[in-house]
């Protein structure tokens, strides 16, 4: 079995390269094709292992694929492009957070993380929009995450629970590098609509139970990490999801009996819910807002762990008595991205960056009305779900580097999607001709 896989891969691989090779004439010109093939490989194998501990190799694709890009660009050997609807959002907000590095409490940290954490990130959205283009590659983009998350999620429960030792009732992804719980989770409720997708399309019984097992063990990851804002996040993707399989409400029935079924969860997200702290941090960091509201305290994280750039226990003690965190325990995160946001680049900052996922909505809402192919429509419902499970966990998480990733790669899909039916598209009184 194992060696027919083998063979099948390395036949599709062969042949990946040489029918794009077949036309070429000169030694030059085959070059700019492999260049051009890679592209999507390397980032393709990025996105793969998105969730694992393997940061150089992740280093390694990312620049290989932009050094590649650079050169085709160089010498006009690609149709590279950068503009789309989401790139007019994208400059504004990184020109702010650059303007943001005058007043920034520490310039050096902002500068490095304006570069590490937002222009990466802007420069994998267009590696991917350029990469990936039409429908047969948004599909492959799929199957990849939906492989990554779900080998992830399986291994995580294996590991953590039977190779490690530890008891059913302990989080799952405490000790994890990458992937620890709160990140964990916005990642893997991202990639459950891809799953629902290929389970509602699936025709034969022995798909639809193999997607199903895929789609309950990452549900099941999920729920063992027993974070509530993973929770609200699964419910929205499903609840979204139901605007194109109203059956879907059924799988969040399911998942509500495995929460009250697991060990540990079910007290947490109960019994634990009456006494989270996170009111007490928000109300902490809008102090933080109101004596910095425009341009932030800049875009570098570590000025949140600086006290003396920032004192939280100074802050803290401005609450209310009822609201404040014991002197030994103040959380020095805002446990919100949006807030996070609002911090580091002011409510200026904040305004700009909610532009961005508007507009991916607005792309999606385009594609729902105009297009007549119902593949399109479900790919709509499925990525709206799945940004929407994003957009609802980031109320209660900051977004690290796994789940910033995911967020501009559902961008990158939706602008592919956009892309797709915009130029091909298929009116619906002839999609059934």
């Amino acid at each position: 079995m194992a060696h027919s896989v083998m063979k099948t891969i390395k036949t599709y691989i062969a042949g990946y390269f040489q029918d794009a090779l077949a036309d070429a004439e000169t030694r030059r010109q085959k070059i700019f094709i492999v260049l051009n093939l890679l592209i999507p490989v390397f980032m393709g194998l990025y996105v793969f292992i998105n969730p694992y501990p393997l940061s150089s190799l992740k280093e390694a694709l990312f620049y290989l694929s932009f050094v590649f890009v650079f050169i085709l660009i160089l010498f006009r050997k690609t149709d590279f492009s950068l503009w789309y609807p989401l790139t007019a959002p994208f400059v504004l907000f990184f020109a702010w957070a650059t303007f943001g590095l005058l007043f920034a409490l520490d310039f050096a940290n902002s500068l490095h993380d304006l570069r590490a954490y937002l222009l990466k990130y802007f420069i994998l959205f267009y590696l991917l929009v350029n990469s990936f283009k039409g429908r047969h590659k948004l599909e492959a983009l799929s199957w990849i995450i939906i492989l990554s998350l779900f080998i992830f999620s399986a291994g995580a429960i294996v590991y953590y629970y039977f190779i490690e030792g530890n008891p059913f009732k302990s989080r799952l992804g405490t000790n994890f590098s990458v992937m620890y719980t709160g990140t964990m989770v916005i990642v893997t409720v991202a990639a459950i609509p891809f799953m629902l997708r290929k389970l509602y399309q699936a025709r034969a019984i022995w798909t639809r139970l193999l997607f199903g097992f895929v789609t309950l063990i990452t549900i099941l990851a999920t729920l063992m990490s027993q974070s509530r804002a993973a929770l609200v996040g699964l419910i929205a993707a499903i609840l979204l999801f139901c605007l194109a399989k109203k059956r879907a409400i059924v799988l969040a029935v399911i998942a509500v009996l495995m929460m009250a079924a697991i060990p540990g969860v079910r007290e947490r997200m109960i019994t634990e819910g009456t006494k989270d702290i996170r009111s007490s941090i928000n109300r902490l960091f809008l102090e933080i807002v109101k004596d910095y509201p425009l341009t932030g305290v800049g875009f570098g994280i570590s000025i949140y762990n600086n006290p003396a750039l920032i004192d939280v226990g100074q802050y803290n003690q401005k609450l209310a008595k009822e609201h404040q965190m014991k002197p030994w325990w103040i959380i020095n995160t805002p446990h919100n991205a949006y807030m996070d946001v609002a911090v580091r680049t002011g409510i200026i900052g904040l305004i700009i960056f909610l532009s961005i996922p508007m507009i991916a909505v607005f792309m999606l809402w385009r594609v729902w009305r105009l297009s007549g192919s119902e593949d399109d429509r479900l790919w709509a419902i499925c990525l709206l779900a799945s940004l929407g499970s994003v957009l609802a966990q980031g109320l209660f998480h900051d977004l690290y580097y796994p789940s910033w990733m995911v967020f501009y790669t559902l961008l990158a899909m939706i602008t592919i999607l956009w892309r797709s039916a915009k130029k091909d598209p298929t009116p619906r009184d002839t999609e059934n001709a």
